[in-house]
């Protein structure tokens, strides 16, 4: 009989089959993302074996796996809303060597759990042959908090051309020019240009100003390590990470980051006015950035329109951090795009040189 259960937290399982957390989060954490509604997971285990996986899912679904005795997800239980601060299985699926097979085992209920509350889940481990006790006492086993979100360190050094060690080898940091960025609006916006429709903006004067691109020239050739638009000469006072309104980094896990989404290998600065038709980028854009000794590309404005300052992201796809460099007023002094080739929150000085060795 099962009279007492271990809890710990991670990010959703998706496709992940496994018993344990691919992504641990403490339990501060998941709190945190509870109380905003967002998708977690707590895993069920009894003297070190995982019984159940509870995911919390959006609009007030949940979903428990139970596994079983070769800890495979062996049975699925789909929970929905049901009248007041109740849930309801509308869904209870066996699940047989990569089928399905959903059966009926009469209405399934149980309140709908505030955080913590996970012994509500604890009568559904029968039909895995795990009998609960009438009291179930669970004992947090999560991870620690750890360091939080990523730190923008010391990314002034992504723009100090020479030496790097990189996970690929040796490779050297050199600095280009790309087109002046025209600011007409006072809103610059950073953002794959073929995905504009919510970009990350900051507010900058209008004016015409300098981007540097870094590039990470290497085993593989030259790719677009880092990208810089500046505002003012003087060196950033503080840096931070450039949020959208709705975004909260107390909900970021350690080492975490909400970054620009790059769907077409590509990210572009402009003014947060600039529209772009997809003939354009196709033309103009993409099939330029294509060229290996094109690391970018200026999309031209009209007299009253602002241009576009395009630029190859790093090995492609993905999401990157954005950071603003601020002066002491705290106004902006620039923006960096960081590709993350040769993450500079983990170097340190090399005695005697400039080159970063790994940390």
């Amino acid at each position: 009989m099962i009279d007492s259960l271990d809890v710990s937290y991670g990010d959703m399982w998706g496709s992940h089959e496994g018993p344990a957390h691919p992504n641990p989060l403490p339990n501060g954490l998941a709190a945190r993302r509870h109380a905003a509604g967002m998708s977690y997971a707590v895993l069920l285990s009894s003297r070190e074996r995982p019984l159940a996986v509870v995911e919390r899912w959006p609009r007030g679904m949940w979903r428990v796996y139970l596994f079983d005795d070769a800890l495979r997800r062996a049975r699925m239980i789909d929970f929905k809303p049901f009248g007041t601060g109740m849930l309801l299985a509308h869904r209870n699926t066996r699940l047989i060597e990569g089928e399905e097979e959903t059966t009926t085992v009469g209405p399934l209920s149980c309140p709908a759990p505030e955080f913590g509350d996970w012994q509500v889940f604890a009568p559904f481990l029968a039909q895995q042959g795990h009998e609960p006790a009438p009291t179930v006492v669970l004992n947090d086993v999560s991870v620690d908090e750890g360091a939080g979100p990523l730190c923008p360190t010391r990314i002034e050094r992504l723009f100090v051309p020479g030496p790097r060690d990189t996970p690929d080898g040796p490779a050297v940091v050199e600095l280009a020019d790309a087109a002046p960025l025209r600011i007409t609006s006072g809103r610059l916006a950073v953002s794959d240009p073929g995905w504009v429709g919510n970009p990350r903006t900051a507010v900058v004067p209008p004016g015409e100003y300098p981007v540097t691109l870094s590039l990470l020239r290497g085993t593989h050739g030259a790719r677009v390590a880092a990208a810089k638009v500046t505002f003012r000469d003087s060196p950033p006072h503080a840096w931070e990470m450039l949020l959208r309104p709705d975004e909260d980094p107390a909900l970021l896990g350690e080492g975490e980051y909400y970054g620009v989404g790059v769907d077409t290998g590509t990210v572009a600065f402009m003014d947060a006015t600039r529209t772009v038709s997809e003939e354009e980028l196709d033309e103009e854009v993409f099939l330029p950035l294509s060229f290996d000794d094109r690391p970018s590309v200026e999309l031209p404005g009209t007299d009253t329109e602002p241009n576009l300052v395009a630029f190859s992201a790093g090995w492609g796809d993905g999401s990157y951090p954005v950071w603003i460099g601020r002066t002491e007023d705290g106004a902006a002094g620039c923006v960096v795009v960081d590709f993350r080739l040769h993450p500079v929150d983990q170097e340190r000085e090399t005695p005697g040189g400039t080159g970063p060795s790994p940390a």
